[in-house]
């Protein structure tokens, strides 16, 4: 999978969403239309009573990582509200760190934590989220949950009130405006901040304009930011005592400018590695918000399949993908981590045919004949849950098999060249929800004025 060059000329757009450039999954000769039914235990899935059965999975598990089939489908999101509620009332989590940006997240963190909102103030606030694709945090199904946190909020101690954070790295001149005044007040930061400041100055707050200079060899702001970084880190260091939360949010500030930096100076040379760093600055925001929030503190993450669902089961090991997801049950042993993937097998979907354009509903062909999500229509056309425990005997389904993932961007023509990804299912989940038939995400209409990149660009997940 190639990653968009900016000064290199134009590569063949199927290369510039998600898994366009994969081999098709594993399917039947088409001189038999015959498939293979499997055993497959499952549980119904109808109504929030049925996640009893996931809930008692889930047990003491220090997080809990949601994924999605597609950054467009509304049910993933309101399914992953309904179990996110459960795990914030019943099982005392702290909070929830989504795919994306810290700034906007942030913002929404203090409105949950905040005065009693209206459903009207929450879908203004999600406006903000104004970096093409907008509708996946600026939605309705967001703002029913935000409103949720917020109206939660109001009846439990401040110290226990749930937030909302972001994960992603891309927002960096966002992230170093957020940061002045926070270097105002520390003049020991002015002269680090000034030097990162007069090293982006050039480009006009454009890392595209950044990117393509790195690639020139005509810019490399590593130095300052890296200093920057480390000068905070001395500051916060220095007071000793709890950290606050506004030295914490300082900090991440910094580490956004830090390894947005390291992104997209890597962006226009090496597609993997581009990758691995956005997602091991996933995993750092994530340790970081753990660690600040105690050491018995609990997290939910939202995230595309492709995040939460463990690498070293997919052909991602192949190209030296690394994820969320691996990265997690790495830190924190297998047992105090619970992954759900989340797919169906048809419907409609909000998506784009190229980066930037506008977004349309789009519908989805029934799942390729083989694959994951076939597999389980073919098992019965109903909504349904499995739980990884029950198919670790299960041979076939201990090797790879596709499964469905679609991006920001999306051509459901083509979607048999290579929307699929080979998945061992029971080892890169713990469990999965199967949504037979799923329709489109509701977007908030916004406008789009930031001069910060695409979010996802180039992946699309």
């Amino acid at each position: 999978m190639k990653r968009r060059i900016w000064s290199f000329g134009m590569l063949l757009w199927l290369c510039f969403f998600p898994f366009a450039c994969r081999q098709t999954p594993q399917q039947k000769s088409d001189k038999s239309d015959k498939a293979v039914t499997l055993t497959i235990p499952n549980y119904p899935l109808q109504n929030e009573h049925d996640l009893d059965i996931l809930l008692q999975e889930i047990g003491d598990a220090k997080v809990v990582l949601l994924g999605e089939a597609s950054h467009g489908t509304s049910e993933y999101y309101t399914w992953r509200a309904a179990i996110t509620k459960r795990l914030i009332q019943e099982k005392g989590f702290d909070f929830i760190a989504v795919e994306g940006e810290w700034a906007d997240s942030y913002r929404v963190n203090q409105f949950v934590k905040g005065e009693p909102q209206d459903s009207a103030a929450a879908v203004a606030l999600l406006e903000q989220y104004n970096r093409w694709p907008t509708w996946m945090w600026g939605n309705y199904e967001i703002a029913s949950l935000v409103s949720w946190l917020n109206r939660y909020n109001q009846n439990v101690p401040a110290a226990s009130k749930a937030g909302l954070y972001g994960l992603d790295v891309y927002c960096l001149w966002e992230s170093m405006t957020e940061l002045m005044p926070y270097i105002k007040e520390h003049p020991s930061l002015v002269k680090s901040a000034s030097e990162v400041h007069q090293c982006f100055q050039p480009y006009s707050a454009d890392v595209m304009q950044y990117a393509q200079a790195v690639a020139s060899a005509s810019a490399n702001c590593r130095a300052e930011t890296n200093r920057l970084w480390k000068e905070v880190q001395k500051l916060a260091k220095a007071k000793g005592a709890a950290k606050s939360e506004a030295q914490f949010v300082a900090e991440q500030n910094a580490l956004v400018a830090l390894n947005g930096e390291r992104y997209y100076r890597t962006a226009a040379t090496n597609s993997s590695e581009s990758w691995n760093i956005r997602d091991r600055h996933m995993m750092q925001t994530l340790k970081r918000l753990l660690q600040f929030h105690g050491p018995t503190s609990k997290a939910i993450v939202w995230q595309h399949n492709t995040h939460v669902g463990d690498a070293r089961y997919t052909d991602m090991v192949d190209n030296g993908e690394i994820n969320v997801g691996q990265l997690v049950r790495k830190e924190y042993g297998q047992d105090n981590v619970f992954i759900v993937g989340f797919g169906s097998y048809s419907g409609s979907v909000i998506a784009a045919g190229a980066w930037g354009a506008p977004i349309k509903k789009t519908e989805m062909p029934p799942a390729v004949r083989g694959s994951w999500e076939q597999i389980l229509h073919q098992l019965s056309p109903r909504n349904k849950l499995i739980l990884s425990r029950d198919l670790k005997d299960n041979k076939l389904l201990n090797r790879p098999v596709g499964h469905r993932a679609i991006g920001v961007i999306y051509n459901p023509a083509l979607e048999h060249l290579g929307n699929y990804v080979p998945s061992v299912m029971p080892k890169r989940y713990d469990a999965f929800i199967y949504l037979d038939s799923t329709s489109a995400l509701h977007p908030i209409e916004t406008i789009i004025v930031s001069n910060e990149p695409s979010d996802l660009f180039p992946w699309g997940t």
